[in-house]
Order: C-alpha cells, then structure tokens, then sequence
C-alpha cells in the first residue's frame, strides 16, 4: 500500500464515529514494516495529543485464585486440579496495600478470580480500610457480581472496576465460555457504568477460532461503549486448560489492535499488558510506542504470585515485591516519557450516576 494510501485509511478511522469495517480490516492486515511504523507512530501521536505524555503506574495484588468459571484459555478454571488454591486474609491483603502506597503508586487493582464464594462485605471492608488508611484509587477485578454487591462497594470507596469481556462476539464467546451467558457479562458492564465507576473492559488476541473481522468488532465495541480503560493482550494457552496446545497470539496483531484502539477511543487509559511482556520477548515497551499509556508494576506477595496462573511464563513472578515498579522510570526516560504518579482518573467525561 502507498503511503498516501494508507494515511488515507488511517485518517477514515480516525475520524469516523464508526469506521467502516473493512478498514479496520485492511488496518489490522498490515505487515510491510514501513506500513506498521505509520500506523504505531500515527497511534502515538494520538495517544500523545489526548493523554499527554505521563506513563500512569497501577499496583496489581491478585488476592485469591479460586474461580468457579470454566474459560477455555485461563488457568485458574474451575477445572484445573492441579493448581493449589489460596485466598489471602485481610492482614495479608493490607500488608501488600501499605507496601504499595510506600512506592508512590496512587491505583491499587485487587483481582481475583470470579468467585462467588468471595464475601461482598468482607471485600467492602478491605476497600473502606484502603480508602481511610491510604491516599489510593481503588479499583476491583473481581468478575460477574449482583448489582447489589456492586453497589456496595462502590459506596465502600471503589472507584474503578476491570471486566473483560475477552471477545465481543456472541458467538465465539459462548465457544469457550461454558455455562456464561454473553448478555449477562454486558449486563455487568451496563450496571457498573450506572453505578458510577470508571468501566474498564478488554480483549485477547489469539484466541481459537478468532478472525480479523472479529477483533475489528471488538475495536468498535470499544469506541461505542466509550470505556474508561481498554486491556489487550496475547493469546497465551495454559497447559491445563481447554486450549493446551493451541497456538499463541501474534505479538504484531496485539500491537496493531492497540494502535486502532488509541486512534479510534483516543483519550481511552490502555495498558501495555503483562501478557504482552510475557511472549518470546518482552513486547510492553513496544505497546507503549503504538498507543499504550499503562504500566501495571505486581505487589502480589511472592507465595501466592505464582499460583495466579492465568497463563504460564507470566513475567516477574519470581522477582521480589513491587521491584518491577523501579525499573519503569528507566523504561519512561528510554521513551522520552515519564511516569505520572498521579491518581489519572479517566480522560472521559464523568457519566451521570444511577442510584437504581
């Protein structure tokens, strides 16, 4: 494709409310490397103009890894007898809270599996005790609940919360999602937005049975749900799951998704995933070339981290607590960035809050 070609393309995606779909296409087929240093550099300059140049720091403390779901691709699926389970206990989970407060870090995600054995007020009184005990956003990763327990902790103090929904199509998500039910996860998404949150949501790239027209969707599910904060990460199969065997996602797709991801959503908080670090090479720097604006440092103490198997090879599970928090300033600098250490609450424009 000609140069002036594909600026043409990118300027249609850019500024389309919804952009045709065989463009996203066309987008995510590029692979001549000139081609994709335009399209990276065409989604750093966006991510520049709208979110500025600060690289936002958000401690991740993955609390318990029981999970009552059976996802195809994840390794803490019911299923897997092999994994040894643990659920940390309050004094535990706020030892980690403090350490991460200590680094300067102002986001703490605590993340879990989806577990509904997980006490909603347990969980309200953990986020009540961060929010007066420590100057931090607070934002939940805990899956499908009831609208109550989202309410709860919402008037708790939670701030944000995570639900990916993995792929916006029905069809492919009830492939590998048994006994879920596609409505209900965009239900969840609907009432967490109502209820005042700042909404995050996201998908993986890679997945079986997964076609470029899909993503494309997903993109677009993206720019019309005008999401907070938006994860992409690779496929990565775990051996004691449903996909053991399958092929890992693309490291190059990932990146071409976040890049039309930043141009189309704009001002959207994305991280460079862990995930994306986690492939053949670490490939987060790269995501924060094309779009990316996120770094996500772990806190999870070092006996439970590695028993949080969402995938294998997850990056930093034997280092030492929060260490991957002083390396990002040399990552920022190499960048010509810096780290924000501020809140970064959302770039969107505050939604009106539901009290149904």
């Amino acid at each position: 494709m000609s140069m002036f070609k594909l600026k043409a393309l990118l300027d249609r995606i850019y500024e389309s409310e919804l952009p045709d779909l065989n463009d996203l296409e066309q987008a995510l087929s590029l692979k001549n490397q000139v081609e994709l240093d335009k399209l990276f550099s065409f989604a750093d300059s966006v991510r520049k103009e709208f979110c500025g140049d600060g690289i936002i720091l958000r401690g991740i403390i993955e609390f318990s890894n029981f999970c009552d779901k059976e996802c195809f691709y994840c390794g803490l699926n019911k299923n897997n007898r092999k994994l040894s389970r643990y659920r940390m206990n309050q004094e535990e989970l706020i030892k980690s809270v403090k350490y991460l407060a200590s680094c300067n870090v102002k986001t703490v995600v605590l993340q879990s599996g989806e577990d509904q054995a997980l006490d909603a007020l347990w969980l309200a009184d953990i986020i009540s005790q961060i929010k007066s005990r420590f100057d931090l956003v607070v934002t939940l990763s805990v899956g499908e609940r009831s609208m109550q327990d989202y309410r709860v902790w919402k008037e708790s103090g939670a701030d944000r919360y995570l639900l990916k929904i993995e792929t916006s199509d029905k069809d492919l998500y009830s492939s590998m999602h048994p006994q879920m039910d596609f409505n209900q996860r965009l239900d969840c998404l609907d009432a967490l937005g109502k209820l005042g949150y700042q909404v995050g949501t996201g998908n993986i790239i890679g997945l079986p049975g997964q076609s470029l027209k899909n993503i494309a969707k997903d993109i677009i599910f993206f720019k019309q749900g005008d999401f907070d904060m938006i994860g992409i990460g690779p496929f990565i199969p775990h051996g004691d799951s449903q996909f053991s065997g399958e092929k890992k996602g693309d490291a190059t797709l990932t990146l071409k998704t976040i890049a039309l991801t930043r141009i189309l959503t704009r001002n959207a908080h994305i991280p460079a995933t862990t995930a994306l670090g986690s492939l053949d090479k670490d490939y987060r720097l790269d995501g924060l070339k094309c779009g990316a604006n996120v770094l996500m440092p772990n806190f999870t103490p070092p006996p439970f981290r590695k028993l949080y198997q969402i995938y294998p090879g997850k990056r930093c599970v034997d280092e030492s607590v929060g260490v991957c928090n002083f390396c990002m300033d040399g990552v920022a600098k190499s960048l010509g960035r810096f780290i924000d250490y501020s809140k970064a609450h959302s770039f969107k424009q505050k939604k009106e809050i539901s009290h149904v």
